[in-house]
């Protein structure tokens, strides 16, 4: 892995909220620490309800952890355009992030540890 990246099971249990829905709940998420930055929560995706996320065409790269795919987050009252990346197929040093969805806190969408 990176010098610079860290993994590690996030304590507790976390949500993610939009639009007065709640998105998702776990005590399997991961943070991801990377540099400097604010650590980021990583969702397990089967803790998350997928039937409010709709797949952007939105791809972006990372030379540490490879391409990152978004979805926007579409509830009743709004849509959150590119609100929630993932990393499909992340490189091997940071493979834990597999099959988790990470989501930018904005425009209503909140990221909380219960």
């Amino acid at each position: 892995m990176a010098d610079h990246i860290r993994i590690r099971k996030a304590p507790g249990v976390w949500s993610v909220r939009s639009g007065g829905a709640i998105l998702g709940e776990t005590s399997n998420a991961l943070e991801l620490t990377e540099g400097d930055h604010a650590p980021v929560i990583y969702f397990p995706r089967a803790d998350i309800a997928m039937a409010f996320l709709d797949r952007d065409d939105k791809v972006t790269h990372c030379p540490h952890k490879g391409d990152a795919v978004y979805f926007s987050i579409v509830n009743k009252s709004s849509t959150v355009k590119n609100a929630v990346w993932s990393y499909e197929t992340p490189m091997d040093d940071v493979s834990a992030i597999k099959d988790h969805l990470a989501f930018y806190e904005r425009d209503g969408v909140t990221v909380e540890q219960l």
